[in-house]
């Protein structure tokens, strides 16, 4: 079986931490490069983070950066998104997506990714 699953959403406090779990069955995350995008009804998606493959590097859009730390845990297969300073234009469907292709390289990477697997996303909710 071959999926990709999103947990860890819930309701979390302004200047609050949330940490969101990416975990794949059916294949390995070690050699894939690992995104984090959420989306608003109505607005396009938005790239939050994404890590290379192997020690490859990691990125941040201007809207997380330095909020969020995106990392993995090679032997639970699990890619994470630690969310610290959470507010409230951080509410949104979070969805993880895995890609063959080696986007996670320059900060363009959001713009060309498709994805060869997505979860089915986790909703974070951030309230006052």
């Amino acid at each position: 079986e071959v999926k990709l699953v999103e947990s860890g959403g819930g309701s979390v406090q302004v200047g609050g931490s949330l940490r969101l779990s990416c975990k794949a069955t059916g294949f390995s995350l070690d050699g894939y490069h690992v995104a984090w995008f959420r989306q608003v009804a109505g607005k396009e998606r938005e790239g939050m983070s994404c890590i290379g493959s192997g020690d490859g590097p990691t990125f941040y859009g201007d809207s997380v950066k330095g909020r969020f730390t995106i990392f993995r845990d090679s032997a639970q297969n699990t890619v994470y998104l630690e969310m610290n300073s959470v507010n409230f234009e951080d509410t949104a469907i979070y969805y993880c997506t895995a890609e063959h292709v080696r986007l996670c390289r320059t900060e363009l990477w959001a713009a060309h990714w498709r994805g060869k697997w997505w979860g089915q996303g986790t909703q974070v909710t951030v309230s006052s």
